[in-house]
């Protein structure tokens, strides 16, 4: 334990003090690194001299994130968009397949509000049937969604790791089943890309969406969208962002024919993705999580999160993830004996400066490389006071 207290604070180096605040809410929201804020700081700079800033550069800033995103999952630049978060990518995927009346979407009671935000609407627009899995263990699996599966079911999306109580699914397992019959895999992976290894030819989904402002280590209003190659060409004509054109490199040379989305993911692109404020932030963020490495991240948190659930107080508290580790992402959540026991204990914690989130009746308590076994012993010292 002494190894990952030393490796914390080499870590803690990378961002600023937390004014007393022991935060564990970076599935809420990462505090954006020292060297992201320094790029801020550069793009804004150079904002002030607009001439400066050659045309390329323009499309070389969404190249360089698209190419940081593809190394971290094990994919190709021209298989990810840049989006504003997990939202647009699956409406790309709502908007973008060619659904027929009776089809059906399955996702997981409980879920995120972005699957229910984007599926629902679905059932009045194109005619498909969402269908809601409940767990029938204490945590969903893959096997709940398999079991669900029938000859109608075009599409499977849910969650890598939920928000709510931290469990994490077997990708592969439910990608081979749903291939088998044909269906597609839509996973959302914003609550583990970046802090859990993986490479999308192992975790099997045909398409990725994903926030960038939690492990990614950006800011709000950036996220990508990953799709196999298989999908690009198949997927439904749409509206498009014109820097995604077929051939568009050269300010200089704009009108013409009508023009074509380029046959890569860029056509999903948010507009104006040369945003070069949230890109700069973004890039080094996610410079950051690659010099760590998505694996460093989730030993560091498990072993806290563990830390955590061994010392909690068994008549007052209860761990509410997954214990095993290869069913937990990168953070945990535990309650009171009661809802209302729980609120108030999530309330102490944050009346003592100690951040947490509190989901669905859970205290979900997600560290990082800049937390230690310090900030543990603040939360157990106040849950057993």
């Amino acid at each position: 334990m002494a190894t990952v207290a030393a490796t914390t604070l080499d870590w803690r180096n990378e961002w600023h003090e937390f004014e007393g605040v022991t935060y564990l809410n970076l599935a809420g929201q990462s505090p954006v690194p020292k060297a992201a804020i320094k790029a801020i700081y550069s793009a804004v700079e150079r904002a002030k001299f607009p001439y400066r800033i050659p045309d390329l550069e323009f499309f070389d800033a969404p190249n360089r994130v698209r190419a940081a995103v593809a190394k971290l999952i094990g994919g190709q630049p021209d298989e990810v968009a840049l989006t504003s978060g997990a939202s647009a990518g699956t409406a790309a995927v709502a908007h973008g397949l060619d659904w027929q009346p009776g089809d059906e979407v399955i996702t997981a009671s409980g879920e995120f509000p972005m699957q229910y935000a984007t599926w629902k609407p679905m059932e009045e627009r194109a005619g498909i049937t969402v269908k809601v899995v409940e767990a029938r263990g204490a945590f969903h699996a893959e096997d709940d969604f398999i079991a669900a599966l029938t000859p109608k079911t075009r599409l499977v999306s849910v969650s890598h790791v939920r928000f709510d109580d931290a469990s994490m699914l077997d990708s592969a397992r439910l990608a081979a089943a749903c291939h088998r019959q044909g269906t597609l895999l839509l996973v959302d992976v914003s609550q583990s890309c970046g802090a859990v290894p993986m490479d999308v030819s192992e975790l099997g989904a045909d398409f990725l969406v994903c926030a960038g402002y939690k492990w990614l280590l950006g800011p709000f209003g950036t996220g990508f969208f990953w799709s196999k190659r298989e999908h690009l060409a198949s997927m439904r004509p749409g509206p498009f962002y014109w820097m995604a054109a077929e051939g568009v490199h050269n300010f200089a040379s704009l009108a013409g024919a009508p023009p074509r989305p380029a046959a890569a993911a860029r056509r999903w692109d948010a507009a104006e993705t040369a945003s070069f404020y949230n890109l700069a932030a973004l890039e080094a963020g996610m410079e950051l999580v690659l010099r760590a490495g998505p694996a460093a991240v989730a030993e560091h948190n498990h072993r806290l999160i563990e830390q955590l659930f061994s010392r909690l107080p068994a008549d007052r508290c209860v761990p509410a993830s997954p214990r095993e580790r290869a069913r937990r992402g990168p953070y945990g959540c535990f309650k009171a004996r009661g809802f209302e026991k729980t609120k108030q204990l999530y309330e102490q914690l944050r009346a003592e400066n100690v951040i947490t989130s509190l989901r669905e009746g859970k205290i979900r308590v997600s560290p990082y490389l800049y937390n230690s076994e310090r900030d543990i012993d603040r939360v157990v010292g106040l849950v057993t006071a």
